[in-house]
């Protein structure tokens, strides 16, 4: 499967990602774009160390939000990605971009969804002094940090934690868990019926 990675920050999860995708002969995908709202975005470095080809599109260079995500999707479409992940992509998509890519556009979140969605999720969550977070992969809807779970995984929270600690302790966890549900959407074996996702046998 023909993947199309988009990020907005360091780009971690992307290189956690390409890693497993190297390690395992199996995995069924291989990443043919980077894409980014920021031209100065970390990860596309770790694309183009990897040899990936990166395109940029800056929501300030269009004159609406409209025409950003066309020429976004215009970008990635040159590529013939099957499947689009969103790695600490900081972009809201449209259901137009969802239909491009049906039920193949994958988010990974720092909460146990449905708690604390959004973009604060880690200082949400330490406000309301939760003992476990942790993180949910999951398909993107046309609803915010709310599609069909594929997968989530705890972390505990301590007494004495900072939001620091937490996000680093929820990348630890993250950067095995999403490359996990990559590789089995890459081989078929995702299965999505309502809210429910469900894993099959390739």
């Amino acid at each position: 499967m023909r993947l199309a990675v988009l990020v907005s920050g360091s780009g971690t999860n992307l290189a956690a990602l390409l890693a497993a995708i190297d390690a395992d002969p199996t995995f069924g995908g291989e990443v043919v774009v980077v894409g980014s709202d920021r031209a100065d975005a970390g990860g596309l470095g770790v694309a183009r160390d990897a040899g990936v080809p990166t395109v940029v599109q800056q929501l300030g260079d269009h004159p609406d939000r409209g025409a950003w995500e066309a020429a976004l999707v215009a970008d990635l479409q040159a590529h013939a990605p099957d499947a689009v992940v969103l790695a600490g992509f900081m972009k809201i998509v449209s259901p137009a971009f969802l239909a491009q890519w049906p039920q193949r556009v994958l988010n990974t979140h720092p909460s146990l969804l449905p708690a604390f969605p959004g973009g604060h999720a880690v200082q949400d969550a330490l406000a309301y002094g939760v003992r476990l977070t942790g993180c949910t992969v999951h398909v993107v809807d046309e609803q915010v940090d709310h599609g069909p779970i594929i997968a989530q995984q705890a972390v505990e929270v301590r007494d004495d934690d900072t939001a620091d600690d937490v996000v680093q302790r929820i990348k630890a966890v993250e950067h095995a868990l999403y490359p996990w549900a990559v590789r089995a959407l890459c081989r078929d074996e995702l299965r999505v019926d309502g809210r429910h996702v469900r894993r099959v046998a390739p």
